[in-house]
C-alpha cells in the first residue's frame, strides 16, 4: 500500500471533511504538525473539532485555523499564547472542552487501545468533574472519562522509513504518539524519509501500523518564547 505522498494536500486528498473530529499531535509549537494544518486551511474544511495540547499561537499551528473560523471546538489543556483562541472562547464564538494534561494524553491513548473509557481522580471536585459519573473505588472518588476516537490523526516526526515507521526527536514526541494511534486514519508528516530496514527497531517509537500516509517537508521550527541573556551579561 502506498504510504509516501508528495505533498500535503495530496495526502489529505479524500480524508478531509466538515465537521470531523481531528486529533493533532505537538505541544505548544514543538513537534506540531504544520505543513499539514496549512494545507487543512487551504481544503476550506470548516466546523472541525481539533483535540489538541493547545493552538499553538495567532499565526502558526492550529491558531490559523482559527483566524479563518474553521474550527468548532477545541479539546485542550491549555489556552496558551494564543490570543485570538481567548478572544474567541470568551466571546462564545468557540467551544472549548477543558481537559487536564494528562487527562488529554490519557484519552487520545485509551482511544488508540480501542477503550471507551476510564476512571481518573483528576478533576474531582472541579468544573472538569460537572455532568461526569462518579463512582467510588476503596473509598476514593474517580469520575469517568472518555476515550478520543478521532476521524483523523495528524502528526510530525523526525524520521520515518515507507512503510510508516516513525522516530520522534526527544521532547517533539510529545502528544504525537497518543494522537497518532487514536485517529481512525493517521498522516504524519516528518523531517526525513530513510530507506526501509535502516531504522534501529529497539528506537522506532510508532510502529508503522498506525501510519497510513506520509510526507516529507521542511520545517520553521519556531520558538515560542525566546528568552536570551543580555549580551554583557553573557
Amino acid at each position: 500500500m502506498k504510504k509516501v505522498y508528495a505533498n500535503a494536500s495530496e495526502a489529505l486528498d479524500g480524508v478531509l471533511s466538515d465537521g470531523m473530529l481531528i486529533a493533532a499531535g505537538g505541544f505548544g509549537l514543538c513537534g506540531i504538525p504544520e505543513l499539514l494544518l496549512e494545507a487543512i486551511r487551504e481544503s476550506g474544511a470548516k466546523d472541525l473539532t481539533f483535540a489538541s495540547n493547545n493552538a499553538g499561537i495567532d499565526d502558526f499551528g492550529i491558531g490559523i485555523l482559527l483566524q479563518t473560523r474553521q474550527v468548532k471546538k477545541m479539546i485542550s489543556s491549555y489556552v496558551g499564547e494564543n490570543a485570538e483562541f481567548m478572544r474567541q472562547y470568551l466571546s462564545g464564538e468557540l467551544e472549548l472542552e477543558f481537559n487536564p494534561q494528562g487527562t488529554l494524553a490519557e484519552r487520545m491513548r485509551a482511544g488508540g487501545a480501542g477503550i471507551p473509557g476510564f476512571y481518573t481522580k483528576t478533576g474531582v471536585g472541579t468544573v472538569i468533574a460537572d455532568g461526569k459519573e462518579h463512582k467510588d473505588f476503596n473509598g476514593e472518588t474517580y469520575i469517568l472519562e472518555e476515550g478520543i476516537f478521532a476521524d483523523l490523526a495528524i502528526v510530525k516526526a523526525w524520521k520515518a522509513d515507507d512503510t510508516g515507521n516513525l522516530v520522534f526527536r526527544k521532547t517533539a514526541r510529545n502528544f504525537n504518539v497518543p494522537a497518532a494511534t487514536c485517529g481512525k486514519i493517521c498522516v504524519a508528516e516528518v523531517e526525513e524519509i530513510v530507506p526501509r530496514g535502516s531504522l534501529e527497531p529497539d528506537a522506532i517509537h510508532l510502529p508503522g501500523i498506525y501510519v497510513h500516509r506520509i510526507i516529507q517537508g521542511q520545517h520553521e521550527k519556531r520558538i515560542e518564547q525566546r528568552t536570551t541573556r543580555k549580551k554583557e551579561d553573557a
